[in-house]
């Protein structure tokens, strides 16, 4: 079984947001806006997940997959 996640490069993110909003049901916001992810992402979330690694202005969010 292959395990999915969004990883978040530190450094890279400006706290935009805009993966919360496109993924809400993983990311939730810390209190100075950056991302927070929760859990793996499962197969009917794959699309959104995808949809918000390719929206992030700063490239600071990806998808990674390993082996659970």
């Amino acid at each position: 079984m292959t395990a999915r996640e969004l990883r978040v490069d530190w450094p890279e993110c400006r706290a935009r947001g805009l993966c919360h909003e496109l993924l809400p049901e993983l990311v939730d916001l810390d209190e100075w806006g950056y991302p927070i992810v929760h859990g793996s992402v499962t197969d009917d979330l794959m699309p959104d997940a995808r949809s918000a690694v390719r929206a992030c202005p700063r490239r600071a969010l990806r998808l990674v997959e390993g082996r659970r």
